[in-house]
């Protein structure tokens, strides 16, 4: 696989949440998936545990399922932001613009080539009550995240993209049921669609100096 003529810094700093550019219409070969995940496995994990599992979607049959769910959970969250179940307010022009990308996502989903969903055995039996620790969200989250995020830079190495998403965690469930996932026992840590961008020139983000959001060795009073 040719890999973009790319700096490690530019791939970190280029490493964007891809929707309305992702080629719906090209082909993903299994073995370019399976060398991202390879490099993905390198990444860090609590206590060297790796209880995780990755479930490639490439099916249309099942990628148009799993689209269904994602549109239901997004149309149940969006009623609930209606009714005021959920707090959301819309502050600049990037998160509308954000929104029209989310939007172009959910239209589209079944027509991606392949998808990812990330498993995380919950080795502690608490993430789904409101008894966890900490400790316990930051070591099992911090077990997988890594490795996802090793995963989206894998792909933007090889003129792939992808985008974290989250929204069919509310209907979790039904996406266990689907894929065969023991749901009392094991997390989906997200949904993460795999495809050729259009284009590979993407840019760094506009963020905050680091700067302005760093201090040593104490928190400011009042920092915002």
């Amino acid at each position: 696989m040719t890999l973009l003529d790319l700096t490690i810094d530019e791939v970190l700093t280029t490493t964007r949440a891809v929707r309305k550019r992702l080629d719906l219409d090209r082909p993903v070969e299994r073995t370019v998936i399976e060398e991202c995940l390879e490099l993905a496995l390198q990444a860090p994990t609590g206590s060297n545990q790796q209880q995780w599992h990755w479930i490639v979607l490439d099916e249309p049959e099942v990628i148009g399922q799993a689209a269904d769910i994602y549109r239901e959970a997004m149309a149940q969250y969006s009623a609930d932001i209606a009714e005021g179940r959920e707090h959301y307010e819309r502050q600049t022009v990037r998160a509308e613009q954000m929104s029209e990308s989310v939007a172009y996502l959910r239209d589209n989903m079944h027509r991606l080539p392949a998808m990812l969903v990330p498993v995380l055995a919950d080795r502690f039996g608490v993430l789904r009550g409101d008894q966890a620790q900490t400790f316990h969200h930051a070591s099992q989250w911090g077990s997988i995240i890594p490795s996802v995020w090793s995963f989206m830079l894998a792909l933007r190495s090889r003129g792939m993209g992808s985008a974290w998403t989250t929204i069919h965690l509310h209907r979790e469930q039904e996406m266990a049921d689907l894929l065969g996932i023991p749901y009392e026992t094991h997390i989906q840590a997200g949904l993460f669609p795999i495809a050729y961008t259009i284009g590979t020139n993407f840019r760094p983000a506009l963020r905050q100096p680091a700067a302005k959001v760093t201090t040593y060795n104490h928190w400011i009073p009042d920092w915002e």
